[in-house]
């Protein structure tokens, strides 16, 4: 079996060996090393060289003992007889103790690992695996670097994350600035940006704090602050509190304890100790609105001087004093990026296709793609098809999406711990709204529909709920490029519909989801102007959703509408393949639910076929049809406008296959029947004195066809405007009648 690595080291450095072994597995690697994989009864010779040929690459553990060492030269020999000009870096060198590699190794570039502590020697080797090392942020621009001689030490950034000294930065962020410099706090010494409260603001999960944290960690490390950097909670505790204990722990003053809270908290801003400007980050501000959360941080906020710059992260607006840096997810690069760098770009590889629809279900956002990097990172055998069926089968309870991880920035327990912060300050109307927005499909919601839908309710407090109760919050987001419309994010719409499957009233509003949708497909026409297209085209998804996920909620008498909406919507653009598609959907639901007698089966059947005959499938059209009249003459009789429908559509096909005689049979007895039926003045007797009209042209019958045709002219003038489709179709039939005739005088008849 092919592994990744061979381990080859030293008996001297076998803690080092294994220690390296263990950090490559714990990555996802697989790993051959002879501490664990050589086992009692085995032959070592042969376990070597099996293990040198399945290894892709080989780690030469260097040390003083292992260059001198005898048995240690063919291990690292047999990689470089496949590899002598290191294209492959077949040999991987990590230097683990002084010594000085010799002859045909003096040239390979080591990884050092010596004097390093775990996190900065993990990192290293991790860095080393990767084919380009570059930086994650953008490196400071030389015209503004603060000389490294002019530079002070700022004060103590405290990470958020788990357990790191407070002299030590955390682990090393994720890679998630890379697409989102745009979003970064403004470089303090920039022209015309002034000192200030900054935000990030964003969805939970979509990684504010980490981008923060970066921020600061960068900062830091460059200098930008030589009054320090701070790092406060705002949601665990009394931000005051916390204000008093940083100032006591890091920055040793002595606060009074004779004030009140806040006068003890602007003490600290009078006595903060170093001199020039300092970055204050305050992480995660909540609150049930914008108002409370602002007035709960307030009464601590630095004094309003130019050396004080104020970073806050939130979900909320809080106001135009406060400028906002709104946090998007990712990009589909990005969010690729970032699962490759969490699980290893060779398990990417294999499934190209995989890999982009798993970041797509995810949401491009980054709390779940590291979550779900992270699961796999642990579970090496699994494949990303595998990750992703699990996610579609489990959605937000799947094992990958509610396991945490004390290192990472993020402290919910999982994706849905990320939203119920959000979901527990809202009050019932907002979330009965929430509700509502989650039965649609991942598509922009016109406002107009929900309004429509709610029309009890007042469209000023319909709009209250919407900008205060969700986007105020990050859980809906506004569409710039189409006023009046709305989306939710693919996870937040998951969160939501777990949360509507333990509401009472959830059946009872998925009913009437499924009607919205109904009375918009009924306004589809057979045959839709542009105009028609156009103005139900943004429904399009959302009656697809209530077709096939909310179909079990349809009341029989509407079970027909979105599949036949749908259908003619694609079939009055000449798709008739994706139309075809929704017929037989519709047949086949139909059949199933309301068997083979119910009127809507025989509906069903005449839409197929139709659309075949469209398509120029003239036999299997001819089936379909005679089936669907065959069963409205059993069950609905003669009578009626069903019948003849089917009587007209079989005779425009035999039309179509040269049967003039059946064609003119049944297009006869359509027309008479629609005569009775509606008389005249009606767009389906106007179609069959057309389609006869038209076969009596084919049969050369000049004389009838140019009367009866004339006829239809006339009478559709007066149903419709002069640019009606139906006069423009009109007049073209007439018109190829009389170039047949060679009466080109009268072709040109306006």
């Amino acid at each position: 079996m092919t592994k990744d690595f061979l381990i080859s080291y030293n008996k001297a450095d076998a803690i080092w060996a294994e220690w390296l072994a263990w950090v490559l597995e714990e990555h996802g690697k697989t790993v051959v090393i002879q501490a664990w994989d050589f086992r009692p009864g085995g032959n070592f010779v042969l376990d070597m060289q099996r293990a040198a040929i399945d290894a892709q690459r080989t780690v030469m553990v260097l040390s003083e003992n292992y260059l001198n060492a005898l048995y240690t030269q063919p291990e690292w020999a047999a990689a470089f007889g496949q590899d002598p000009t290191a294209t492959a870096r077949k040999l991987l060198p990590i230097r683990v103790a002084p010594c000085q590699p010799q002859g045909m190794l003096a040239p390979l570039v080591y990884v050092d690992l010596v004097g390093l502590e775990r996190e900065p020697a993990q990192k290293s080797l991790l860095d080393a695996l990767k084919d380009r090392l570059k930086p994650e942020v953008e490196p400071v621009f030389p015209g503004s670097a603060v000389p490294p001689s002019e530079r002070q030490t700022p004060a103590t950034v405290v990470s958020p994350r788990a357990a790191p000294p407070p002299t030590c930065p955390a682990a090393a962020p994720l890679p998630l600035s890379v697409a989102r410099r745009p979003h970064q706090p403004p470089h303090p010494i920039a022209p015309g940006q002034p000192p200030g409260h900054y935000r990030h603001s964003g969805m939970g999960g979509i990684g504010k704090t980490e981008l923060a944290l970066q921020y600061a960690l960068r900062h830091r490390d460059l200098g930008t602050y030589p009054g320090g950097i701070g790092w406060l909670q705002a949601k665990e505790q009394n931000l005051g509190t916390e204000l008093v204990n940083f100032a006591i722990i890091h920055l040793g003053l002595t606060v009074p304890t004779d004030l009140d809270l806040p006068a003890q908290a602007q003490f600290c801003w009078r006595n903060w100790p170093i001199d020039g400007d300092a970055l204050i980050v305050i992480d995660d501000v909540a609150g049930p609105n914008e108002n409370d959360a602002y007035a709960a941080i307030q009464p601590y906020l630095p004094p309003q001087e130019p050396r004080f710059w104020v970073l806050l992260t939130t979900r909320l607006q809080l106001g135009t004093s406060v400028r906002t840096y709104r946090i998007d997810v990712l990009t589909p690069a990005a969010a690729l990026e970032l699962l490759a760098s969490l699980i290893g770009q060779e398990r990417i590889e294999p499934e190209l296709d995989t890999a982009p629809a798993l970041c797509h279900w995810l949401g491009y956002l980054p709390l779940g793609l590291e979550l779900v990097g992270r699961f796999l990172a642990r579970k090496p055998t699994w494949t990303l098809v595998k990750m992703q069926q699990q996610l579609e089968a489990k959605k937000l309870a799947a094992q990958a999406l509610t396991q945490g991880h004390a290192d990472m920035t993020a402290t919910h327990a999982g994706v849905a711990a990320a939203f119920e912060l959000s979901w527990q300050d809202l009050e019932e109307p907002v979330r009965e709204l929430a509700y509502r927005l989650c039965l649609f499909a991942l598509a922009p919601i016109a406002w107009e529909w929900i309004e429509n839908w709610h029309e009890a309710t007042d469209p000023d407090t319909l709009e209250d709920w919407r900008d205060e109760g969700l986007i105020n919050r990050s859980l809906l987001t506004l569409v710039e490029a189409a006023p009046a419309t709305v989306q939710l994010h693919q996870i937040i719409r998951e969160f939501f519909r777990a949360k509507l499957e333990e509401w009472p009233d959830a059946d009872a509003l998925k009913q009437s989801y499924t009607q919205s949708m109904v009375q918009i497909a009924q306004t589809i026409p057979q045959t839709p102007t542009r105009d028609q297209i156009l103005a139900v085209t943004a429904a399009i998804p959302h009656l697809a959703e209530a077709a096939t996920t909310w179909q079990g909620w349809m009341e029989d008498e509407s079970l027909i509408w979105p599949f036949v909406g749908l259908g003619q919507f694609y079939q009055g653009q000449g798709a008739y393949g994706q139309a075809d598609l929704w017929f037989q959907a519709c047949r086949d639901i139909v059949h199933n639910r309301l068997g083979k007698q119910h009127p809507d089966f025989a509906k069903s059947l005449n839409n197929l076929g139709l659309n075949h005959y469209y398509q120029g499938r003239y036999k299997s059209a001819e089936v379909l049809l005679k089936q669907a009249l065959n069963l409205r003459q059993k069950f609905l009789g003669e009578n009626n406008q069903a019948y003849a429908q089917s009587l007209n559509n079989l005779g425009i096909c035999y039309y179509n296959q040269g049967q003039y005689e059946a064609a003119e049979s049944y297009l006869n007895q359509a027309l008479q029947l629609r005569g009775e039926l509606f008389g005249e003045m009606h767009v389906d007797f106007l179609e069959s004195l057309n389609n006869l009209g038209m076969l009596y042209q084919a049969q050369g019958n000049y004389e009838h066809a140019e009367i009866l045709l004339k006829r239809v002219l006339e009478l559709t003038g007066n149903l419709s405007s002069k640019t009606h489709p139906d006069i423009a179709r009109s007049l073209n039939n007439l018109g190829m009648l009389y170039v047949e005739k060679r009466q080109f005088e009268d072709s040109n008849i306006t």
